[in-house]
């Protein structure tokens, strides 16, 4: 615990995300019963299914020598090291030392283990550093969790920090710009004032002038899980229903490299539902991976300090806020007041 963290021990914390919350890490197919190894968030995970299905992750690290705990053979809900068969369980018990029986390190629990949840096509795991014995819920933004809105998953990896994907989506003047050729983005004014709102769960910011005609609000919320959501209003041709929404979701993989997931949305009930399945796949799927490559590209092309030699401006309100919801988050986590 720290009484007055520094800067360089505070941006520690922030590059490999906040502890004692939920991240999405990734998609479904990602994990089989063949044991993956996988680095998110400061950790180097294994994964991996029982024969029912369900999902297990480790610290992969083997507690006797080190070995990578992917290399070895899966046992149902634990794992066998493939150096010297040392079973560790899904809680992270060592299970079984084949080869010193009874010894100490038997019943001892000296493996990370961390609690997963699987909606909506991907992967959702507790980040902590230690082993909680039972996590709060997740608690997801409504359109992933009602059965009013379809829903598509969109998973990349970009090779940026996390945080710069979250500065994008709290940023909705970049859609005017970055965007304009886009069907659903090209309507609007190019200029506009924003105002600031607090919601239960974090801050909304939204044109004051201008509403269902562009990217004109964004949200971020924290529910135990850190996520953002947005509306773009569809023209006749997007096909029936609402607005096209996006819940978002950003994840560390390692320094300047992330998982970003774009939950695609759209609230259609009954025969709309399947009309805009359709639409979706077969005309609309590709303009928006369209979309989202100018994101990545112009992400990727920002140095790792741009943020450092900036001069905002009002556009910029949501961006600051959100920078410093963080931060206050990882001044709490070591000062152990998180």
């Amino acid at each position: 615990m720290t009484t007055n963290p520094s800067d360089v021990e505070v941006e520690k914390v922030l590059a490999n995300g906040i502890q004692n919350r939920w991240y999405a890490i990734c998609p479904s197919s990602f994990v089989q019963q063949t044991p993956v190894s996988l680095r998110r968030l400061g950790h180097k995970i294994v994964l991996w299914r029982d024969a029912d299905g369900t999902p297990y992750a480790l610290e992969d690290h083997c507690p006797h020598r080190g070995a990578p705990l992917s290399a070895g053979v899966p046992l149902g809900n634990r794992l066998a090291c493939g150096y010297h068969g040392v079973e560790v369980d899904c809680k992270g018990v060592v299970i079984s030392v084949p080869g010193s029986p009874g010894c100490k390190l038997e019943g001892s629990r000296p493996t990370l283990a961390f609690h997963l949840k699987e909606a909506h096509g991907a992967i959702f795991m507790y980040n902590s550093y230690t082993n909680v014995d039972e996590p709060p819920p997740l608690v997801l933004p409504q359109e992933l969790d009602s059965d009013e809105y379809e829903k598509f998953l969109c998973y990349l990896e970009w090779d940026c920090d996390y945080r710069y994907v979250l500065d994008n989506v709290m940023d909705p003047m970049h859609g005017t710009f970055l965007h304009k050729q886009s069907h659903s983005m090209a309507a609007g004014a190019r200029a506009a004032k924003f105002d600031l709102r607090d919601t239960e769960h974090g801050f909304s910011f939204e044109k004051s002038a201008q509403r269902d005609v562009n990217f004109d609000w964004t949200e971020f919320a924290d529910t135990g899980i850190q996520w953002a959501r947005l509306d773009i209003p569809y023209p006749k041709s997007g096909g029936p229903g609402g607005s096209f929404g996006i819940a978002a979701f950003a994840t560390p993989i390692r320094e300047n490299e992330s998982a970003v997931f774009f939950w695609r949305n759209r609230k259609v009930s009954g025969w709309q539902r399947d009309a805009w399945r359709f639409l979706y796949k077969n005309r609309l799927e590709a303009r928006h991976w369209a979309v989202v490559e100018q994101d990545r590209v112009i992400l990727e092309v920002m140095e790792p300090d741009a943020n450092k030699r900036e001069h905002l401006y009002q556009h910029d309100v949501a961006v600051t806020r959100l920078r410093r919801t963080l931060r206050q988050l990882a001044i709490a986590q070591l000062t152990g007041k998180n």
